[in-house]
Formats: C-alpha cells, sequence, structure tokens
C-alpha cells in the first residue's frame, strides 16, 4: 500500500492524515501489503588524510580495538565497519587533492580544464555522476521509494567558490552538486513551503472556479489552452495532497544567528545534522552527503586547541610529533560528528518499523587522501555505521591492498538492488561488487 493509499484509507476512516506517524506501525491495519522497510545512505566527507597509526585497527575481524582516531564509536562498535585497503585507482589529469575528492564518489576522470592544482596538469570537473545520485535516481523512479527531494547535500563551512576542490556530488559528467552549507538555507529549503501551503490551495480553489467561468466564453483551441491549465492545476493539487501528511511531522527549530564562520564549525555541524535526521525522518531523502569544508580543507579548530589550519598540518612529516597529535585530535573531532549522528539516528525509532532508524541506515565516512603529507590515493578511509544495507557490522577488515574503491561504490548500488555490472571507470570493477560484506 502506497502512502496516498494509506492516506485515503484513513481519510475514509474518519481519521486525519496528521495521524499518520502514529498508526504506521500498526501493521495490523496495513495487513501484508505493508511498503518494504527503508534503506538509506549517508556519506560523510572530511580532508586531509588521517595518521594511520592512529587510525587503521591493528587487529581484523571481531576482536578488532578502536584507535584513538575512531575512539568515540565505541558505543557504536557492533555497528561499524572498517574497511582498509580500497585505493582510488582513478589516474588523469588534475592533482590528487582534486582527483581524490572529484574521483571520489564517481570513481571516473576528472575532465581536462584550467583549475590548476599542486605541480600536476590542470583539471575541470569529473567525468561521470556520482553513486550517491545514482542511487538517488534509482530509488526516485520507483513509487515505492520515490522521496519528495530524492537526495539532499548538506555541507559545512564549505567555500562558496566552485572549483574541482570543493565538489564531491556529481549529478552527471560536468555537473558538480553544490553541498547547501548554511543551516537556515538549508532548514528554508526543507520546511519553507508549508508556510505558503494554504494560502496556494486558497488560490488554486479561486483559479479552477475562474477556468470554469470562462470555459463557456470561448472558442475551441482556447479551451483547449485552458484544459492544460486545468491539468497544471490538477498537478499542483496532487502534489500538496501528497506532501500534507509532512506538516504532522514536529519542525526542528534551529539556535538563531549562528554566522558562516571558522570558530562556529561546531555549532554549524550540529544543526545540519539536526536537520538531517529530521528530514531522513519525515521520509524527505534517502540519500544523502554531508561534507566538511573541502579537500585541502583550512579549517582552524581553536576548540580543540589546534591554531593552524587543518591542510598545512597534514604536510608536516612523521618526525613532527606535535603536529601528528594535533592531527589525531583533528580527525578524532570529525569522528565526534560521526558518532553524533549516528546516535541520533540509533536514539530515533524507524517511523512504521521496529528498531532504530540506524538499523535502517549505513553511514560511510571517507577522505580524499589515504595520508596528508604523503598525498597517496592508496588506503582511502572508509568507515561504515549502521545496519541499513545489510552488511555484517562490528569487524575490521583488511582488503587486499590496491583493492580499487569502484568495487565499494559498486557493491552501494547492489545493496539497494540496483544491480550495475560496472560504476565510473569500468576497467576498475572487473571483480565486481566486494565480496564478503554480507
Amino acid at each position: 500500500m502506497t502512502m496516498r493509499d494509506r492516506r485515503t484509507f484513513l481519510r475514509d476512516l474518519g481519521v486525519s492524515a496528521a495521524a499518520l506517524p502514529l498508526v504506521c506501525n500498526l501493521q495490523s491495519l496495513w495487513g501484508a501489503s505493508a511498503s518494504p522497510a527503508r534503506k538509506r545512505l549517508i556519506i560523510m566527507f572530511s580532508p586531509n588524510g588521517v595518521v594511520p597509526p592512529a587510525f587503521w585497527p591493528k587487529k581484523e575481524g571481531a576482536e578488532f580495538e578502536l584507535p584513538e582516531s575512531l575512539a568515540p564509536l565505541e558505543p557504536l562498535r557492533d555497528q561499524t565497519l572498517i574497511l582498509h585497503g580500497l585505493c582510488d585507482r582513478v589516474r588523469g589529469d588534475g592533482d590528487n587533492h582534486m582527483r581524490g575528492i572529484g574521483c571520489l564518489l564517481t570513481g571516473i576522470e576528472l575532465f581536462p580544464g584550467n583549475i590548476l592544482g599542486g605541480s600536476h596538469t590542470p583539471a575541470g570537473w569529473a567525468r561521470g555522476i556520482s553513486i550517491d545520485q545514482e542511487i538517488k535516481n534509482y530509488l526516485q523512479k520507483n513509487p515505492q521509494t520515490k522521496t519528495r527531494f530524492g537526495s539532499l547535500e548538506f555541507g559545512v563551512l564549505v567555500p562558496e567558490r566552485a572549483d574541482t576542490w570543493t565538489r564531491m556530488v556529481y549529478a552527471g559528467p560536468n555537473e558538480p552538486v553544490p553541498p547547501i552549507d548554511n543551516p537556515y538555507v538549508m532548514f528554508d529549503r526543507l520546511y519553507g513551503q508549508m508556510r505558503n501551503r494554504k494560502h496556494l490551495q486558497s488560490v488554486l480553489d479561486v483559479v479552477r472556479e475562474d477556468l470554469k467561468t470562462i470555459e463557456r466564453a470561448v472558442s475551441r483551441d482556447d479551451r483547449k489552452l485552458l484544459d492544460e491549465h486545468a491539468a497544471s492545476i490538477r498537478k499542483l493539487e496532487a502534489e500538496l495532497a501528497a506532501s500534507r501528511n509532512e506538516s504532522s511531522h514536529p519542525v526542528p527549530e534551529l539556535e538563531p544567528g549562528v554566522r558562516e564562520e571558522n570558530d562556529r564549525m561546531p555549532q554549524i555541524s550540529k544543526m545540519q545534522i539536526d536537520l538531517l535526521v529530521h528530514a531522513l525522518q519525515a521520509d524527505f531523502a534517502r540519500v544523502a552527503t554531508l561534507q566538511f569544508t573541502k579537500s585541502v580543507g583550512q579549517a582552524r579548530m581553536r576548540w580543540i586547541d589546534v591554531p593552524e589550519t587543518h591542510h598545512e598540518l597534514s604536510h608536516k612529516p612523521d618526525s613532527d610529533e606535535e603536529s601528528q597529535r594535533k592531527l589525531i585530535r583533528i580527525n578524532r573531532w570529525f569522528c565526534e560528528q560521526l558518532a553524533y549522528l549516528a546516535g541520533k539516528l540509533a536514539a530515533t525509532p524507524e517511523p512504521g518499523r521496529s528498531g532504530s532508524m540506524l538499523d535502517h541506515t549505513t553511514i560511510i565516512w571517507t577522505n580524499e587522501l589515504g595520508k596528508g603529507n604523503s598525498h597517496t590515493l592508496d588506503n582511502i578511509p572508509f568507515v561504515l555505521v549502521g545496519g541499513g544495507l545489510g552488511f555484517t557490522m562490528g569487524r575490521a577488515v583488511r582488503l587486499p591492498d590496491g583493492t580499487p574503491h569502484n568495487r565499494l561504490l559498486l557493491s552501494l548500488a547492489h545493496a539497494f538492488g540496483h544491480h550495475l555490472e560496472s560504476f565510473g571507470n569500468p576497467d576498475f570493477c572487473g571483480d565486481g561488487p566486494l565480496t564478503g560484506l554480507s
């Protein structure tokens, strides 16, 4: 039974659509035709690589211990999967920071361009769609999994300028998708239309009556135009009806007056994560990204006693112990954001189902580099949290060195039932999806 069918059923019973979130989990009411469980994907990005000894577990399998950078995940250890050995094998134009973020979710080369990075050749945007958008498109084609937005792209202090270093999401070749890094703008996108819904409905009522009056006094050709206008109105009314249940979802409150500036990064992160969880709870989308700064991110994390820029520290040699300790603190802070997001999902009951939202969501935390001072694209961090995609969690897995990360991207699509044969550059997909995840 679709959501619209449920609303109609409740209306026929004399029950308001506002009660829908309260009765969704009464399976006896809906019978065997209840809609399938939701699957959700969130991809979280932080830049400039990691400090490997403080990031990768020393033991494999279920007996792993969380190193210092991943310690905030201890309460979620049984729902965590750490993948070591994945490599961004994509080469071509651009430096490793550019290819690191531009090829991270697309798995394909960058176009030639005029953006110069490091000592490498200049480059432009990615040549293909990113996996989050590929999965979104797949879900949006099915009425059972279609949502209002399809996907949501959140940012935290992502620079306004558009270049290869600032974009990881692509709707297609040469089509970067900018994240929304202002919580107030994101709030307005999610909830702003609710303010105008009543007004719009009253306007449509008036226009519909006006068209009926005019129809009797115009020619056949003009009547055809009026029919087209009437069809447009019916479409708008259907969209209004389909979204009315959103008003029953509690709208979050944002702290007022938080400016987009470096030292407000912790507050902005929390606001964006809170909005993200609310949006998924309301089923506005089932795919989302959360991007912290950008490739070559320059945040100064003074709130954890790190006054230097992140990128500056990432270039320091391994022998600089003080800088290494600061980098560990930085990655631990990013992990705290991941733990906060996963914790909120774990504390939120899954609408209409047993368990929590985290049981139906998989979060992937990743990076454009494996290690900052070497700019390596080997051992790219991929930390997964949550049970949404059916992978076996509570493990640290060491894959063969150099395993193309395209195979993980394929695995994500397959977990949603989207059985692609390749994704991105097919040269890195010959062995198919990763084995042993489920």
